[in-house]
């Protein structure tokens, strides 16, 4: 049984993001391209934090800059900074085309087996992800090092208690629903289409 088929234990925990096309064919080739990627880089796989930091940084980036997040992920908020619930809580079970699991001590990897399939992302998202390989996916940058980026460059995390789940429209400094129309920028009118299109889809 594959990370995503109908009936995968991941598959069942994807809490689903209606607006979001292609939804668990785009998470399956985001670990896939940061499995790859940092592995090429580093020439070491990538541990279970750094890629919960990756696909945390890709998600969050993307409502702070687009106002639609980029894999609709559910994250909460843990002391080293944003995990992705549906990733984390079924890390053994996950098998994929083109990375697998493997523990390691106490730790687990994603050990890349095969190339992503990169025609579901946008070209923004294609860039960010790029951007944070570029960024992280280097020997010299520890995971707690990644930690505290997110600690500082994901606002939705700190303005979350600990162990409750990250609420998306937090990454923006004000509360959306009390800005007028005219003071709205575009991200920010773009995630208040994106939260009304998921409410009148389900």
């Amino acid at each position: 049984m594959t990370i995503f088929e109908e009936n995968s234990i991941v598959a069942e925990n994807l809490i689903p993001m209606a607006a979001i096309a292609y939804q668990k064919e785009k998470v399956e080739n985001a670990i896939c391209f940061f499995a790859k990627e940092h592995q090429k880089k580093t020439r070491s796989p990538l541990f279970q934090t750094y890629l919960y930091k990756y696909l945390s940084f890709l998600d969050l980036d993307s409502v702070k800059d687009t106002g639609r997040p980029a894999l609709g992920l559910t994250y909460q908020a843990l002391p080293k900074g944003p995990v992705p619930i549906e990733i984390y809580r079924n890390k053994e079970k996950i098998e994929s085309r083109c990375f697998r699991v493997k523990r390691y001590g106490e730790n687990f990897v994603f050990i890349s087996t095969g190339d992503p399939d990169l025609s579901f992302f946008s070209k923004y998202e294609i860039k960010c992800m790029m951007r944070l390989v570029e960024i992280y996916a280097n020997k010299f940058v520890k995971s707690k090092e990644m930690s505290e980026a997110s600690h500082q460059e994901i606002p939705a995390w700190g303005k979350t208690k600990q162990k409750d789940f990250i609420k998306y429209e937090s990454q923006f400094d004000d509360d959306l629903k009390k800005k007028s129309a005219k003071d709205l920028n575009l991200a920010e009118e773009g995630f208040l289409i994106y939260q009304a299109l998921e409410k009148a889809i389900k």
